[in-house]
């Protein structure tokens, strides 16, 4: 199980890297921590908390993304299930019935970004000047594949959703400085690292209204574009189609965002998780991962 503690009536779960695989103390999404993040949110769930921060236990990043090596041993069966499970532990965030928030001091892409915007708020501490710059975002078109947890629904709920998809579709972060200054619901003290952004963070959830027992999470209408909103993406995906659709990870992303906007969450995490299966098989995305595994 992760650690964990209670701070200030807020529970502050610490994602780990894998003790078998330490990475250089880089956290990355792989089975092991997918296994630990569901196991321990299930007994923090048990502990019926007032408010929870995801953090990060790196002094390096806050979460790197998912075991690219990992993934690319994985049969297409075996990486649908290796999906559907990080969907599954993801889920129970938003499912605690508390106010949430992430805890980011560090390097935020791919899954990394996914999982903490299973909260309701993303607490930012930026770098202090002539600090180095950290980066956040889905980069997975980059490698020409595309999110698999939820990245082409929540980033789009968050900012403007035209430069989310055209973001997402061609695979760019953004350094910190540069993110989408509504990215970020609060920022932490500028150099304040990760333990600025958690003081931050539990004091945006201790503000939340949660003393009712029946805590409403923003999450629900954040964590995906809501339907009625339809009407004005619709136009912006068939806009992109003529630019970032072009290649089949762009096209896969705009697929799932209208997939999204017909049938919901979950329609869209399972096109999400088919387009990137198949993906990965693909000439262009086969020299991109072969390029990235061997460095």
């Amino acid at each position: 199980m992760l650690p964990y503690e209670v701070r200030d009536g807020v529970h502050v779960l610490f994602l780990q890297p894998n003790p078998v695989k330490p990475r250089g103390g880089v956290v990355v999404l792989d089975s092991w921590l997918i296994a630990e993040i569901a196991t321990t949110l299930t007994a923090i769930q048990g502990e019926k908390p007032a408010g929870f921060v995801l953090a990060s236990a790196s002094t390096r990043v806050f979460v790197a993304g998912a075991d690219l090596a990992e993934i690319d041993a994985l049969d297409d069966a075996s990486l649908d299930l290796y999906l559907k499970r990080g969907a599954e532990a993801f889920a129970m965030i938003p499912a605690l019935g508390c106010p949430t928030a992430a805890a980011i001091h560090g390097a935020a892409l791919g899954g990394g970004l996914e999982i903490a915007m299973h909260c309701d708020a993303l607490i930012g501490a930026l770098p202090a000047e002539g600090g180095k710059p950290w980066s956040i975002g889905l980069p997975e078109a980059g490698l020409c594949i595309c999110p698999g947890w939820g990245g082409t629904q929540m980033l789009p709920a968050r900012i403007l959703p035209a430069l989310a998809i055209e973001r997402t579709a061609t695979g760019q972060p953004w350094s910190c400085h540069e993110a989408p200054q509504c990215l970020f619901d609060v920022r932490a003290e500028v150099g304040s690292g990760a333990e600025g952004a958690i003081a931050a963070a539990i004091r945006w959830v201790k503000t939340q209204d949660s003393s009712t027992g029946a805590y409403q999470s923003k999450s629900a209408p954040r964590r995906a574009i809501s339907p009625r909103h339809a009407t004005a993406i619709a136009p912006v995906c068939e806009e992109l189609t003529k630019t970032v659709g072009t290649t089949k990870h762009g096209a896969a992303c705009l697929d799932a965002v209208r997939v999204g906007l017909t049938h919901g969450w979950d329609a869209a995490i399972a096109s999400e998780r088919a387009h990137l299966v198949k993906l990965r098989h693909t000439e262009e995305a086969r020299a991109k991962l072969d390029g990235f595994l061997k460095k």
